[in-house]
């Protein structure tokens, strides 16, 4: 099984040596991974895996190769599972009482001789009952029952917290440009908005400078040099109107990742549409607003500006003097957001509304009027076409 992973691997061309693979092959023998799923994941994700852009395609492998107990029978028929790994399991989930109730019984090899020929004499799915493979029963065998002497089978979790749990099915997701975000994958995205420079105090070792003068002197001449790091700016701008509670998590992710990825970075939040004011602290937010026109005045048109919201409202609200829920304004939002987009060339709409929703609310199409088509799905596919836009 995991020479198929290796292949499966090569086969999608992400680079896998032998030397990582047997290096995996030790780890395991060490038993690096004890008796986790999920600890194996990550070891041999370390293991294989030596560029962060390939991860996505490990993660659609690994789910490929090991798909769970879809073959359980197969895998019986071939290999046993480990004694080893049952009683590291019964020492980790079984009192005293219940491991010698499991020895009076029979023991492990009875229990796992009985799992086989249950497992060749079934012939589907049982809910309830003492004997077959299913769920919510007595069985020793299956998922979401009780018994302290099973092996649970397809269940993800415990319940009882009194079974042996020999194997779970373990799905992982396909990672594509549709999924939900994670930090991981933005700061992937983001990667394509670099543009490297060294300024500031000399605080870093050149160590070539260092030895090209040292050789030329003839005695150690230390060079310093400033640190390298992206030169681009970056404003961002987040809605934190009601519509946006279910984005949360991914506002956070992205916040997160842009925080890392940009040194000359800032930030503001507004309520449904951009109006006079912006602020940078949600619970300061009545009392140190910010003037809309000091932030035009104050970044130079050199910034890449980043607008994060579902873009759903009423009309009203971006086409009218006073259409803010909260306050009068005096200008219509339309006006300000012309006004960001004229002083910032290089400005995009990012949107978590899926995009196949976006024709039934006329205010996403309004605000992508006025950012010139420029508003992109908030997915990985959606964020590396916005960072293709602001690079150009």
């Amino acid at each position: 099984m995991f020479t198929q992973l290796f292949f499966e691997l090569r086969k999608v061309n992400v680079p896998v040596s032998l030397r990582e693979y047997l290096t995996l092959l030790d780890a395991v023998k060490q038993g690096v991974a004890g008796y986790s799923v999920d600890d194996f994941y990550y070891l041999s994700r370390s293991a294989l895996v030596k560029d962060e852009r390939n991860l996505d395609k490990f993660d659609r492998v690994f789910g490929h190769v090991f798909k769970g107990l879809d073959a359980l029978a197969e895998i019986f028929s071939v290999h046993n599972i480990p004694e080893e790994w049952l009683r590291k399991m019964a020492e980790l989930h079984l009192s005293e009482e219940e491991k010698k109730q499991i020895q009076a019984m029979g023991g492990w090899e009875k229990l796992m001789e009985e799992l086989k020929k249950r497992l060749a004499e079934q012939k589907g799915r049982h809910q309830g009952g003492n004997k077959w493979i299913g769920t919510a029963g007595k069985s020793p065998y299956g998922a979401y029952g009780y018994n302290p002497e099973g092996v649970r089978i397809g269940q993800d979790g415990n319940r009882n917290f009194s079974a042996v749990k020999v194997w779970d099915r373990r799905d992982f997701a396909n990672l594509d440009d549709k999924v939900e975000l994670n930090t991981r994958n933005i700061k992937v995205a983001l990667r394509r908005l670099r543009r490297f420079a060294r300024e500031g105090a000399a605080d870093e070792l050149d160590l070539d400078g260092t030895i090209r003068k040292t050789a030329k002197q003839g005695w150690l001449d230390i060079e310093m040099r400033p640190e390298r790091h992206n030169h681009v700016k970056v404003l961002i701008f987040f809605d934190v109107g009601g519509s946006m509670s279910p984005h949360v998590q991914v506002c956070e992710e992205l916040f997160s990742a842009v925080r890392t990825e940009f040194k000359h970075l800032e930030y503001f939040y507004f309520h449904n549409c951009l109006y006079d004011h912006v602020w940078k602290d949600n619970r300061r937010r009545y009392t140190d607003p910010l003037d809309t026109w000091q932030v035009l005045h104050t970044y130079g048109h050199d910034y890449k500006v980043l607008f994060v919201g579902d873009a759903s409202m009423s009309p009203y609200e971006i086409m009218m003097p006073g259409g803010s829920v909260e306050y009068w304004n005096e200008e219509a939002g339309e006006a300000w957001l012309k006004r960001v987009v004229a002083t910032y060339p290089h400005s995009v709409w990012l949107n978590p509304v899926p995009a196949k929703h976006w024709d039934y609310t006329p205010s996403i199409g309004i605000i992508e009027k006025i950012f010139e088509e420029r508003m992109f799905e908030l997915t990985l596919d959606g964020l590396d076409r916005a960072m293709r836009e602001l690079s150009r």
